[in-house]
């Protein structure tokens, strides 16, 4: 029982021994460096040498094009994200020393992956409705155009919006039905009429013709009377 209780108590010892010889907990402003508790640097700065037990740490301004949003311990600041044209991107922000840029789509572009904070990362192209469909919601910043098809007897040749098919008049026939790309096509129906009475005379007559001229051609001329 003696040497288990001296066991417990060299224990508790040894652990009270590793405790008080942690490095005291740094507070909220500090950052630590192996057994020292640095200030950290302000929003636009960073670290250029820690701190030492006779002196405080030293800071530097974030280079063009870089960035630090927060009081921080870093010796290095954040590169700032480009809005580029070419990706369908512009700026909302531009980079600061504090902040990073903020991008936006551009018009005709819609976001399609948005980065912390709001910004966007990645655009793409508002999509075009197909001919013989129509545009159901226009594409925003946001979402991609939707499309539909036409309903029936409309057409739409561009995919933007439906037109209703012409209705041909009573004096008119449908020459080429509607379809959900074209229209109707219309055409006159006296003309049509003519054009049956005229293909049919000519299929009568020419025969006919041909016939008389055969019979003429095979007649003998008539021979001149002596002198």
């Amino acid at each position: 029982m003696k040497s288990s209780a001296r066991g417990t108590i060299l224990l508790i010892q040894i652990m009270m021994h590793a405790v008080l010889s942690l490095p005291p907990p740094c507070y909220e402003g500090e950052y630590q460096i192996g057994q020292e508790c640095c200030p950290k640097c302000p929003p636009g700065t960073v670290v250029i040498k820690h701190c030492t037990a006779d002196s405080g740490t030293r800071c530097g301004p974030c280079a063009n094009g870089t960035y630090m949003n927060q009081p921080n311990g870093q010796t290095r600041c954040f590169p700032c994200f480009i809005c580029h044209p070419a990706h369908g991107l512009f700026s909302l922000q531009p980079c600061s020393s504090v902040s990073d840029a903020v991008c936006g789509a551009r018009p005709g572009f819609f976001c399609e992956r948005v980065r912390e904070g709001g910004s966007c990362e990645a655009a793409q192209k508002h999509s075009s409705c197909s001919p013989g469909q129509k545009v159901k919601e226009p594409g925003t910043s946001s979402a991609d155009t939707v499309c539909e098809d036409c309903p029936e007897e409309t057409f739409s040749p561009q995919g933007s919006s439906c037109t209703a098919w012409t209705r041909c008049s009573e004096a008119n026939i449908v020459v080429r039905a509607g379809s959900r790309t074209e229209d109707v096509l219309c055409g006159s129906a006296s003309r049509n009429r003519y054009g049956i009475i005229v293909s049919l005379l000519f299929c009568v007559i020419c025969p006919v013709i041909l016939v008389v001229l055969r019979r003429l051609r095979g007649q003998p001329g008539q021979q001149e009377s002596p002198e």
